[in-house]
């Protein structure tokens, strides 16, 4: 039986009822789920109407007023304004309901904002660079003093050094590459807009650190099959997870390109895969036999019905669109299950690069799979081909050869 068929609204919002029952039931709500927030929804109305209000006066000031007089009532749903957020989104969206009134922004917060949207727009970086980069600007202005774009104009290169030692001091030479890429990125565009008269990035040191000293992780084909192993396949999280793992394990995908998967991106007549890569790049795979039904299970069987066109989705309501940090948990929990130790996603991604090393492939073929924009990238996995490393490795001296 459908609980939520049997609510009543009556008040300021009894016009939306039908429309936000429909809402949970197309984000996943169980009928009972459903049922509570539109009780939620009656008693929101009813205090509105009580104290005269519409939902265009539903302020957030408002929201928390509500929650007061409601835990007087007795009412345990909703303990704090969070579980009030699905239905105050709605009513903003269809009730024109006030959203929170912004922050203040200062000229600098100004100018980051105006940063952020340079990278995103103009340089076409992903969410997670922009954050870096952002970062690193932020902490720069504040290191210098910066209050507003004005104040850049007196920067000079003592500023970046004095600012580069400071942070060299607590930071490692990884951190320290990914600080001095966004300070860069920051000067190049305080020059283009005009806020410094000289362009001052190439005043930034480069991090000193040897290329390629490190060597790429990588999975064995037996942890693999345990961790493909311990999905439960009849279930939809089962059916989820299996899926995302062999996407991972086969395709060699970046944890980000996984999560903006969309059902679209699936070509099934030319068995292609698009790939939102870095840069806001396109690319096609191929899409192997077994990714390919592993996928196909799981949008017939186990993806839940719902509005968000993204391909992996909670399990539970609201189905929304898995994020990158979900796809992690997704790997981790396979490993417990499995009883391995915990393994990085993106060492699937150099499994796959291993593999195709030892079958034979070259460096071009094995960045084309990987989507490597330079050649500097793919070298790094020659250190891990022993076999013909060994060839060319010359005696000990004083050795027989």
């Amino acid at each position: 039986m459908d609980r939520s068929a049997g609510v009543r609204v009556a008040g300021p919002l009894a016009s939306y009822a039908t429309q936000f029952r429909g809402h949970l039931l197309g984000l996943g709500y169980a009928p009972a789920s459903a049922a509570t927030h539109l009780g939620l929804m009656a008693q929101l109305s009813r205090w509105l109407g009580a104290e005269g209000l519409s939902p265009t006066e539903l302020t957030p000031e408002r929201v928390e007023e509500f929650l007061t007089v409601n835990r007087g009532r007795g009412h345990r749903f909703p303990k704090s304004s969070r579980g009030l957020l699905l239905l105050i989104e709605f009513l903003r969206g269809e009730a024109n309901a006030p959203a929170a009134s912004p922050p203040a922004v200062s000229g600098t917060g100004e100018m980051l904002d105006r940063f952020r949207s340079y990278l995103l727009s103009e340089r076409g970086l992903t969410a997670g660079t922009v954050f870096n980069h952002v970062h690193a600007a932020r902490l720069f202005l504040e290191s210098v003093g910066a209050r507003d774009a004005g104040d850049l104009a007196q920067l000079s290169p003592l500023h970046i050094n004095e600012f580069i030692l400071e942070q060299s001091r607590q930071r490692g030479v990884a951190s320290m590459k990914c600080l001095v890429t966004g300070l860069r990125s920051l000067l190049r565009f305080s020059h283009v807009e005009g806020l410094t008269a000289t362009p001052l990035a190439g005043a930034v040191p480069t991090v000193s650190g040897w290329a390629m000293t490190w060597l790429p992780r990588s999975v064995d084909p037996e942890s693999v099959k345990r961790l493909l192993a311990s999905c439960d396949r009849r279930t939809p999280m089962g059916s989820r997870d299996y899926a995302v793992l062999l996407v991972l394990s086969r395709l060699g995908m970046r944890i980000g390109e996984v999560a903006a998967l969309t059902l679209g991106d699936v070509d099934w007549r030319k068995g292609e895969l698009v790939v939102r890569g870095k840069a806001n790049r396109l690319e096609r795979l191929p899409l192997p036999a077994d990714v390919g039904n592993a996928l196909a299970a799981y949008v017939q069987h186990g993806r839940p019905m719902g509005e968000d066109r993204a391909l992996f989705l909670r399990v539970v309501a609201p189905h929304r669109r898995l994020s990158t940090g979900g796809l992690i948990v997704i790997v981790q929990s396979a490993c417990r299950r499995a009883g391995l130790p915990p393994i990085a996603a993106h060492r699937l991604r150099h499994m796959v690069a291993s593999e195709l090393l030892a079958a034979g492939a070259g460096l071009p073929e094995i960045g084309q799979v990987l989507r490597h924009r330079r050649m500097a990238s793919t070298a790094i996995y020659t250190k891990v081909d022993t076999a013909r490393l060994r060839e060319l490795a010359r005696p000990w001296p004083g050795t027989t050869p």
